[in-house]
């Protein structure tokens, strides 16, 4: 089988993060790389469950993942690293990158425009957008309290670093809640 050939050989982030997680785990279904992602990285690093399914397969047809599939029920297919798959994801680990941080939160863009706003909806934001960090905050700690299996020190330190995110943007929303003028 040949690798990589072609314009569809061109790989993204959720590329990445499926030969990561598949790296992580060893072998992999979809539903687990969903499950991994919603429990970890999916609070600062989100992607379309569809393409938790679309992309494994466009992998195994890019030589960089095996599969396995059930013969009989679920018929559920299992995915792992082929040799290429890791000198891939190596490649890509061991490459700086000049991306910088990217917050995409909606709140946070209302927020831009709360000049433009009527009475109240900016305090409304800001109490409701405080309940959601304190969430997560909540489960990010949780995380780092009780790691998923098989988690890494390197992993730990991200876990950790999304909770400090978010208890600085519970900080931030309830300062925004108390006076909306605060800008």
């Amino acid at each position: 089988m040949a690798v990589r050939s072609g314009p569809e050989a061109s790989l993204t982030p959720t590329s990445y993060l499926v030969l990561g997680l598949v790296g992580h785990h060893g072998t992999a279904t979809s539903y687990a790389l969903k499950k991994t992602v919603a429990g970890t990285i999916g609070g600062f690093w989100s992607v379309p469950h569809s393409q938790l399914y679309a992309e494994p397969t466009r992998l195994v047809g890019l030589g960089l993942l095996a599969d396995d599939q059930e013969s009989g029920g679920r018929r559920r297919r299992t995915y792992s690293l082929t040799p290429a798959g890791r000198r891939e994801l190596d490649q890509w680990l061991a490459m700086p990158t000049e991306e910088g941080t990217e917050l995409r939160d909606l709140a946070l863009l209302k927020l831009y425009f709360g000049g433009q706003s009527g009475p109240g909806s900016v305090r409304r934001v800001a109490a409701h957008a405080v309940e959601v960090h304190r969430r997560r905050l909540a489960a990010y700690e949780a995380l780092v309290m009780q790691p998923p299996p098989r988690a890494d020190l390197y992993q730990l330190a991200i876990l950790a670093l999304a909770a400090r995110y978010e208890s600085e943007a519970v900080a931030f929303w309830d300062a925004v809640a108390v006076d909306p003028d605060l800008g």
